[in-house]
């Protein structure tokens, strides 16, 4: 009976989970009153025919002609019907093939004249946050709240240090993020482990390797004078790269040491409480052996995430004649560098999370 009632209760949770997918799509679709931006809905489109363009660097690409014909769906020119040119190459790299259906942001120039700004997005992103929330509240139930919660708490802690840093044009950059940096473990493993012994090992570990591993990076850098690191690299820059640079090291590295101490002092913890009799040296070796087996896919995750993020930009310098060398220190040499970095952070969150757990874990936490 009781298993049953276990089963209705998980089927039950995945309907809400569906449900409010559904809903959020729903509220999403019809949100454009609340847009400042006039929003154009597409009901039909005419293609011309493609017309062959080439570049400089003899790179060929299509160019199609579209007629659309829509209607305004908020603000002042609400349910005005109006006719727009629009043009979409193959490649879609600065444009748009737009259908039926679609909405765009278009720009007015005047009564009768507009032309597209961008696509409206909004009902995507709402749609794959209200399912990643639903599975993790329906597979981890209350701990998955605690996690959307540290989610959402840590996104509004990010956007205040921005503003600080914005408010005082970078002049504190590395001394800000690094307070938030703190304020981001701290509130993250007291929401996802609670305030106890195991919170308090990881915190320590955390701070200490991240701590440890831009201070190596430092040392670097000082006995290399920074050769090969080309901080011009950093697109859009309005403030000095360095401080900077070290300031996204910084956050990367936390990130990728909060996951490891986490896993590696919870199973320390377990461990411990399962068998009250084993030393500090047999507990610190067994954490050695985690850390051996998650340590290898961390530091490739981390690789990836790096690496996909500059591929797009690597892939249309080496189209447009560059040489390998200088597509790979134009996009992916900072990327590279902060992987180093992060697997740094990585090896040491293995010993001293086993360290400290060793000798302050007693098997009695909760």
């Amino acid at each position: 009976m009781k298993k049953q009632l276990t089963s209705k209760m998980t089927w039950l949770q995945v309907g809400l989970a569906i449900l409010s997918c559904l809903v959020a799509v729903l509220v999403t679709s019809h949100n454009d009153q609340f847009y400042d931006n006039p929003i154009y809905k597409v009901t039909a489109v005419t293609n011309g025919k493609p017309n062959k363009v080439t570049d400089e660097f003899e790179n060929e690409d299509h160019q199609t002609e579209q007629k659309l014909q829509g209607y305004i769906t908020n603000g002042k020119h609400k349910n005005q019907r109006l006719s727009i040119d629009n043009t979409y190459s193959d490649s879609n790299a600065m444009d748009h093939k737009l259908k039926v259906g679609d909405k765009v942001f278009i720009t007015f120039h005047n009564k009768h004249s507009a032309t597209v700004k961008d696509l409206k997005r909004d009902v995507p992103v709402v749609f794959l946050i209200a399912l990643a929330i639903s599975l993790l509240c329906v597979l981890l139930k209350f701990q998955g709240l605690t996690v959307v919660g540290s989610i959402i708490v840590n996104t509004v802690l990010f956007f205040c240090a921005i503003k600080i840093n914005n408010d005082h044009n970078g002049a504190h950059v590395i001394l800000n993020f690094a307070v938030l940096s703190l304020i981001f473990c701290v509130i993250t493993l007291w929401m996802v482990m609670g305030w106890n012994k195991k919170m308090l090992v990881a915190l320590t570990s955390v701070v200490g390797s991240t701590v440890g591993t831009i201070l190596i990076m430092l040392v670097a850098f000082m006995i290399t004078h920074e050769k090969g690191v080309y901080y011009e690299s950093m697109q859009y820059v309005t403030q000095l790269p360095k401080p900077l640079f070290v300031a996204e090291v910084l956050v990367g590295v936390l990130g990728a040491v909060m996951d490891e101490a986490t896993d590696i002092v919870a199973s320390l913890a377990t461990l411990k409480k399962e068998k009250p009799e084993i030393s500090a040296r047999q507990v610190f070796d067994s954490g050695r052996q985690i850390g051996k087996s998650i340590m290898g896919p961390l530091i490739n995750v981390l690789f990836f995430v790096f690496m996909a993020e500059t591929l797009p930009m690597t892939l249309l310098y080496l189209k447009n004649g560059n040489s390998w060398g200088y597509s790979f220190s134009m996009n992916m040499s900072l990327g590279v560098l902060s992987s180093l970095v992060s697997a740094i952070g990585i090896v040491l969150t293995v010993v001293l999370s086993s360290f400290f757990a060793s000798i302050w874990i007693k098997g009695d936490e909760s």
